[in-house]
């Protein structure tokens, strides 16, 4: 069986690879023998059957298709089906990456268009598609913060500053890239506390990762005055845009000075995520870190849309290919489908929190109540503690409500924490159901508290031993 492979780069016409001859293989002789099977045991059914068996299964999972999701910092917000036919188009479904140029136009033009559409909403000077997750843009951001410290000698240049509020990824993804981590306090009112974060300031920071809107929902106020600190000595700005649905269209990262930010397409231009995945996680950049962006780079050069490769300060390959195209398709169409209009995202995002909060204002305790949030907030289940009810007790009961369970004991700065992001998607009535579930739980949890333990009682699988699942699951189907 001979296989051709033609490819296409910058400064080649094209090129053609050798013909490989390859011996078509014989299941049996590449898969050990324990493993093949000559009887499958399968049962013989209807289509009917099969129709009903796998819809049911459907119908007993949560999704937003069924009911609110409100987990705070993850925007799980209403996918439009545009978006959806959109991705499933066929020419895009069933092209290969190695597509020559000439021979895929239509997809570097959605590439491009898209990457010009992130940079005028973030406000920086280039945008790269590449990274496949939220993780892997800041992996990329702290990547070009280090290269270009060390392209300028910098090398003693070793501490990455991360507020205690922040994702687990940022100091994981710093500490991958050889930084050291450094934590800076919260203050009073849920931002960075300036002094402690001008007590850590030094000739060795590289720069600081901050989240703004924060974890807290709550809007970093001083982030102009924060970069500004930051560039005197020559250490970045890195934002995590993993809240960046509270901005879009309504203020723009790079003009506070931010230098790299990574969009999470898969939260706030509508992909579905749950699970894990898929994701996509472009990074924006100011004028300092445009060179060190990883190749190809996505151009358009004599009306035709082309990969350039020619950029010797850059990182290097991200991936294997070029990045989650069916994610840039969503993201495209949820752009376009808005228009100028895109700021409602933001704007009723952030409505939508303020009034939910309010709505549940004295139900629990709300450690920053004196501060405005923006598209979500945390508030904390202490109060319960003295009934013997916790944060934990509160989100398995909302599931027997009809509601998924809001982000738990995170961030870590508030105790018993209850993080609520309602999105833009939902509608008011939604929020008032939601909230009368709440201070259903609360009620109980008053007078028969043994209730909520037992919680939930309506799902399929109860509650089980989350840390052994985590630490010996079974993955082993096991016929009874």
């Amino acid at each position: 069986m001979k296989l051709i492979f033609e490819l296409s780069k910058e400064g080649r016409k094209g090129y053609r690879l050798p013909e490989l001859d390859v011996e078509e293989v014989n299941p049996q002789q590449v898969i050990p023998e324990d493993y093949l099977r000559e009887d499958l045991d399968l049962p013989e059914v209807s289509e009917l059957d099969v129709v009903r068996h796998f819809t049911k299964l459907s119908q007993k999972n949560y999704a937003v298709d069924t009911t609110m999701v409100p987990l705070g910092s993850c925007t799980m917000k209403y996918n439009p089906r545009i978006n959806e036919e959109v991705a499933s188009i066929e020419g895009f479904t069933s092209l290969h990456p190695l597509t020559p140029e000439d021979f895929c136009q239509g997809a570097l033009e959605v590439a491009y268009r898209l990457k010009e559409f992130l940079k005028e909403l973030g406000g920086f000077a280039e945008v790269c598609l590449q990274p496949a997750a939220g993780a892997q843009g800041e992996l990329l951001g702290l990547l070009l913060i280090r290269a270009y410290h060390v392209d300028r000698g910098n090398t003693k240049k070793t501490k990455v500053l991360i507020p205690d509020s922040a994702h687990g990824t940022n100091p994981a993804s710093a500490a991958i890239c050889g930084f050291e981590v450094v934590t800076v306090k919260s203050d009073e009112n849920g931002e960075l506390d300036l002094k402690d974060f001008e007590r850590k300031m030094s000739d060795d920071v590289a720069g600081l990762m901050i989240t703004n809107p924060n974890t807290l929902g709550i809007f970093e106020r001083n982030i102009k005055q924060i970069a500004q600190l930051l560039h005197e000595t020559d250490a970045l700005l890195y934002m995590d845009g993993a809240n960046f649905n509270a901005l879009v269209g309504v203020a723009k990262p790079g003009e506070w000075g931010v230098d790299v930010m990574h969009f999470n397409l898969h939260k706030t231009f509508s992909t579905p995520h749950g699970g894990g995945g898929p994701g996509s996680g472009p990074v924006g950049v100011s004028e300092r870190l445009e060179p060190y962006l990883p190749v190809p780079r996505i151009d358009k050069r004599n009306g035709k849309y082309t990969l350039v490769w020619d950029k010797p300060k850059s990182v290097g390959k991200l991936l294997a290919f070029w990045g989650h195209f069916s994610v840039w398709l969503r993201a495209l169409a949820y752009i376009l489908s808005y228009g100028k209009e895109i700021d409602k995202v933001a704007k009723y995002a952030v409505l939508n929190a303020r009034y939910l909060r309010e709505l549940l204002r004295g139900v629990f305790r709300d450690p920053y109540a004196h501060v405005p949030c923006m598209h979500e907030f945390v508030l904390s289940a202490t109060n319960l503690l003295k009934h013997g009810v916790n944060a934990y007790d509160v989100a398995k009961a909302l599931l027997d409500r009809g509601f998924y369970a809001p982000t738990v004991y995170f961030p870590l700065v508030v105790k018993e924490a209850l993080m609520i992001e309602p999105t833009e998607t939902e509608t008011p009535s939604t929020l008032e159901a939601f909230a009368e579930a709440l201070k259903d739980i609360v009620k109980v949890a008053k007078e028969n508290p043994n209730e909520l333990k037992e919680s939930p009682r309506k799902t399929p699988v109860r509650r089980i031993k989350e840390a052994q699942a985590n630490r010996k699951p079974v993955l082993k189907f096991k016929r009874g």
